[in-house]
């Protein structure tokens, strides 16, 4: 019998479930690391899935299954580095469960991650932004959601799981508005709105059933958007707003666009890092540093403080000494 489907159904019940409570997110990106394996591993091998053993998933296939992430499927370097870290994590189980498979287990452990290029962050400026937002045909009910969907993501920097899985009494609209959302590792946190965001999500409740556990962006029959969905609205409005702002063409905008715009206004009007890693909810300050090296602004006004090789500052005025101006006078 197959000791590897026992241990792989044992890593989701016992491990991500009953030890880590992990989220759905993360037992579905799982899932989805090894249903990926073993689709390669049985074309690899010829074994079918439920008759693979663990011995079968040894480090050159492992390896191999990376390599055809890049390659074949065309997923990034950091995707590929997610994958690998499923692995590490039911590979490390396995280590407490399988001794007789010691051997495979330790050379599968020892593949290292994959170098990635650090690249900078891609934003909107201000009038790409709002030729984004004015984008959707606001005639139409879809085009009023999608305008409003546009505009928070802006305005609060929600990452687009959170902005989908808004409810309606997430929302508390007042002398004080503000909004509150559940981030990644479950981190709750509250964002203050904005008036013109206040006065566009008040007319869109309107339109709205009043179920206060009703999504706040849903589709025409009710259910919460997707995230494929998100991405394909925010592609095609981009595109419309190509037109009036010139700027945007052969721009890669997606929904983390959007946040990246956030954070980069919040940088623009001076607030701090510390402060706009609380606002975005980043679990290090570290992570915010990216908008550092993204802010052009902030280099520019430092290389203009700074003088030119070429040019000479300028001459100080320097008192002359009491003795030699007095020598100086005889």
């Amino acid at each position: 019998m197959s000791d590897l489907a026992p241990l792989l159904q044992r890593f989701f019940t016992d491990k991500l479930d009953r030890h880590l409570d992990a989220s759905p997110h993360t037992k579905a990106a799982y899932a989805d690391t090894f249903r990926l394996l073993l689709t390669y591993a049985e074309r690899a091998t010829g074994i079918a899935p439920s008759a693979l053993t663990l011995a079968d998933l040894d480090a050159d296939l492992i390896g191999g299954f990376l390599q055809h992430l890049e390659t074949e499927r065309g997923n990034s370097v950091a995707t590929r580095n997610a994958r690998r870290a499923a692995l590490r994590s039911f590979f490390t189980y396995a280590s407490y469960r399988a001794p007789d498979a010691i051997a495979t287990i330790s050379q599968v452990l020892a593949i290292p991650a994959k170098r990635t290029k650090t690249t900078l962050v891609s934003f909107l400026t201000a009038p790409e932004a709002e030729a984004l937002i004015a984008a959707p045909d606001t005639r139409t009910w879809l085009g009023r959601r999608d305008r409003l969907l546009l505009h928070l993501g802006i305005q609060t920097g929600l990452r687009v799981s959170e902005l989908i899985n808004l409810r309606v009494g997430d929302l508390q609209l007042g002398p004080h508005s503000q909004l509150e959302c559940v981030g990644k590792c479950r981190k709750q946190r509250v964002i203050p709105l904005q008036k013109n965001t206040v006065r566009l999500l008040t007319a869109w409740l309107a339109e709205l059933p009043p179920a206060r556990e009703g999504p706040l962006f849903p589709t025409n029959s009710g259910t919460p958007l997707t995230r494929a969905a998100v991405g394909k609205l925010v592609t095609r409005h981009a595109a419309t707003a190509a037109e009036r702002c010139p700027s945007l063409t052969g721009k890669n905008v997606t929904p983390h666009t959007l946040r990246h715009t956030c954070a980069m206004s919040l940088l623009h009007a001076g607030i701090d890092t510390a402060s706009i890693a609380l606002w975005l909810g980043h679990a290090s300050i570290q992570t915010t540093q990216i908008y550092l090296h993204a802010d052009l602004e902030l280099k520019q006004r430092t290389l203009e403080r700074v003088p030119a090789l070429d040019e000479r500052p300028p001459a100080r005025y320097k008192a002359s000494d009491a003795l030699i101006a007095f020598l100086k006078n005889r």
